[in-house]
């Protein structure tokens, strides 16, 4: 009689050989849906034990490293896919660790030790540490298991990055990738494996490894420039909205393309003697045309910062060169705007009576039909963008000196663009409220962000008209607002909640949250602002929180009250000692750099001051900020908004938090600034817009929750003003704040 159990271990047996088969076949079809190009390979030891740990984008993660790896790996693997009937055969071909993610602490320890074992044994062990493919864009928290494996057992950690694969079919990100990402055969991945770290590192330390050689991929990526990527995609959609103004009403992303050909056909022959093209627009249909027709055109487009005042609209046009401006005669009478001598305006409702229909008619045909190469020698282009060539040039609001111009090129913009994709997950589908001003770094974002990925721009010319904004709002269904918490405080006041009621995403930047300010709107719109981080310098954005991702068997954090999230997709950060410059480990607050294709190459002109701010690539942010073992970042204050008293450093915005948490203002009521002392150097003064007779109780409230001594303001310190000062970007105007104080408090 035949025993069944020798039959059975023979069908498995020959289960398993023809899984074996299967596999190669399976590696071989990588190799060529995959073009694969790895980097660091001979960081992989030849002989002996080491713990590989990559990040985890894709179900063909494992796949992919087996095809270009020069050894066998023993990957742990989670116990609910090795259970799969049909899954089983290709495990056991592979020799896999099963491990559980929801059995007890004793089954999983059972697994680690396993894995540990083979790595005595000289083998090598994979394992993915964030325990689960990323759904929200952003790596995962690495998990302690990592370190259980690894300790006492002398084999390296092996940090292993694999990017590219998010376009793949086999990711579960929510945002849709490119368009044709998922069927472009061969794909573009990158593996990049980096110097092996010691057997007791931690958990973070690896993860913050893989998130720079993450950084180090990212900036090799071939990257479309961003008025071509446009170009392209409006012939395939040549009927969807682009961007919308009440003045101007609809156009679409055919006609786009045609008003901005039409344009700088118009302006070829004056553009021949200028070095930039400026324009002077609020967010409007006619302030995207002229960035993009000086996109096609080949020169820099320099939005000139009107709110900033005569001065500093003059100090930008000095520093670019620039000799006319383009701009709207009704704007300019309106904002009441003085243009500084030597700058001739041009008006585009002049430009537009001159170009009659046959030019208007002959422009739409090539936006559909010319090449984009032709297209762009067409509108006086004298050779083919290049990757580092300038896209736009701005300048900061000078809130603490004289504007500083911050070129960024196309591909600086290209890479906040793409990696704010798979952190946002816009799409077509999605309409954004585009209320920042092409002069501020969000507000350039924005419209790049729309123009690449067929997101609809609303366009508002104030964002202090909120009655025009919810109106918008509602008649438009946005689904997206990029803002101020500036701003959020104005629209909580005055815009009906219904009129909102088609947002899914609130994002802010540009100064911190307040906790109560963000309660406050979830409260009246049903919806909580997340918070997002950048500076002009890094095109703009470094990190961004996101949505949460829930589903069954999946809980994935994408914000963190506090936090201003993670760093985008290649984009690094480290956190250093502000006098040594030593880095620090995580959860302890220091000058925050960044690093990334994103960041700019230097200022306009100003090499000692670029000087100050990069070092082999990383910039410097001037935040004083701490970073989580989850990666997620915390701004602490500026280091400029610091006050040396009595010998200890005072920071303004823990100040102003702790007056605002006594005053139970959700909206901005005070601002901190300092002014000369002659006993001790400086000290503190307050701006504020409550009534003066609760001061001294604010004042106590505040010692009581913990304020020291040291940083609470004196009573007479404080000066009450109708209102707080803020630059046109949303931000406070710190330097007109002080002036006021100083003025207030003389003698």
């Amino acid at each position: 009689m035949t025993d069944p159990g020798a039959e059975q271990g023979l069908w498995e047996r020959a289960l398993t050989a023809g899984a074996r088969v299967v596999l190669r076949v399976l590696l071989l079809l990588v190799r060529i849906l995959y073009r694969i190009r790895v980097e660091g390979l001979e960081h992989v030891p030849r002989a002996g034990g080491a713990l590989l740990a990559p990040n985890h984008v894709a179900l063909v993660d494992g796949l992919v490293l087996l095809a270009v790896l020069p050894r066998r790996v023993r990957f742990l693997v989670d116990s609910d896919w090795n259970a799969r009937a049909w899954l089983r055969p290709f495990y056991r071909a592979l020799d896999v660790i099963p491990v559980s993610s929801t059995g007890g602490p004793r089954i999983v320890l059972r697994a680690l030790r396993e894995a540990g074992a083979h790595l005595e044994r000289g083998e090598l062990v994979c394992v993915f540490p964030e325990g689960q493919l990323t759904r929200t864009g952003l790596m995962q928290p690495f998990r302690r298991g990592l370190e259980r494996i690894a300790r006492g057992r002398g084999a390296p950690i092996v940090p292993i990055h694999l990017d590219g694969l998010e376009g793949s079919l086999f990711a579960e990100t929510r945002s849709e990738p490119i368009r044709d990402a998922r069927w472009r055969i061969p794909l573009d991945v990158t593996v990049t494996i980096g110097a092996p770290l010691p057997a007791d590192a931690r958990a973070a330390e690896v993860r913050a490894a893989v998130a720079l050689l993450g950084e180090r991929a990212w900036r090799a990526r071939r990257r479309p420039i961003p008025h071509r990527a446009f170009a392209l995609s409006a012939r395939l959609a040549p009927w969807r909205l682009a961007v919308r103004d009440e003045a101007r009403g609809s156009l679409s992303r055919l006609r786009l393309l045609a008003a901005a050909v039409a344009l700088a056909r118009e302006r070829r022959a004056a553009w021949n003697s200028e070095p930039v093209i400026c324009v002077l627009l609020p967010c409007s249909v006619a302030a995207v045309v002229v960035q993009l027709a000086a996109a096609l055109r080949g020169l820099p487009c320099v939005p000139l910062n009107w709110t900033a005042g005569p001065a500093a609209v003059a100090s930008g046009v000095r520093q670019c060169g620039a000799r006319s401006v383009l701009t709207s005669r009704a704007f300019v009478e309106k904002a009441r705007i003085e243009l500084p001598p030597g700058l001739e305006p041009v008006f585009l409702e002049d430009l537009g009576s001159r170009i009659g229909v046959a030019r208007r008619a002959l422009a739409l045909f090539a936006a559909l039909i010319v090449p984009v190469g032709a297209l762009e020698r067409a509108c006086g282009a004298r050779r083919a963008p290049r990757r580092d060539d300038v896209l736009t040039i701005l300048f900061s609001s000078g809130s603490t000196g004289e504007p500083k111009g911050v070129p960024l090129s196309h591909d600086n913009l290209a890479s906040n663009v793409l990696a704010a994709r798979e952190v946002i997950h816009a799409g077509p589908r999605d309409r954004l409220l585009w209320l920042l001003p092409p002069f501020h770094a969000f507000g350039a974002l924005s419209t790049w962000f729309g123009l690449v990925h067929g997101v609809g721009l609303l366009a508002l010319p104030s964002p202090l008209d909120a009655a025009a904004i919810g109106r918008a709002a509602a008649a438009w269904r946005a689904t997206i607002l990029l803002a101020t918490p500036t701003f959020l405080a104005i629209y909580l006041k005055r815009v009906a909640p219904e009129q909102f009621g088609a947002l899914r995403l609130v994002l802010t930047g540009a100064e911190r949250l307040p906790e109560r300010l963000a309660t406050a709107f979830e409260e009246r719109f049903g919806l909580r602002p997340i918070e997002g981080y950048g500076a002009t310098e890094c095109s703009p954005v470094v990190a961004s929180s996101t949505l949460s991702v829930r589903r069954p068997g999946v809980f994935q954090k994408g914000s963190r009250r506090g936090s201003v999230g993670q760093p985008l997709p290649g984009v690094a950060v480290r956190v250093v000692d502000p006098e040594s410059g030593a880095a620090l480990p995580c959860g302890t607050p220091g000058m925050l750099l960044v690093r990334g294709a994103n960041v700019f190459s230097g200022y306009l002109g100003r090499p000692e001051l670029t000087a100050q701010v990069l070092t082999d690539g990383w910039y410097t942010t001037g935040d004083v900020a701490l970073v989580g073992e989850d990666g997620f970042i915390t701004i602490t204050d500026r280091l400029a908004r610091f006050s040396k008293i009595g010998g200890e450093m005072v920071p303004h915005g823990r100040v102003e938090e702790a007056l605002h948490e006594a005053a139970g203002a959700a909206a901005p009521t005070f601002c901190v600034t300092a002014i000369p002392d002659e006993r001790r150097g400086e000290r503190l003064a307050v701006l504020h817009t409550t009534d003066p007779e609760r001061i001294g109780t604010i004042l106590a409230r505040a010692a009581a929750a913990g304020l020291p001594n040291l940083f609470l303001p004196r009573p007479d310190a404080f000066v009450r003003v109708e209102a707080l000062p803020v630059l046109g970007t949303g931000k406070a105007d710190l330097r007109r704040a002080r002036e006021i104080a100083a003025a207030a408090l003389a003698g």
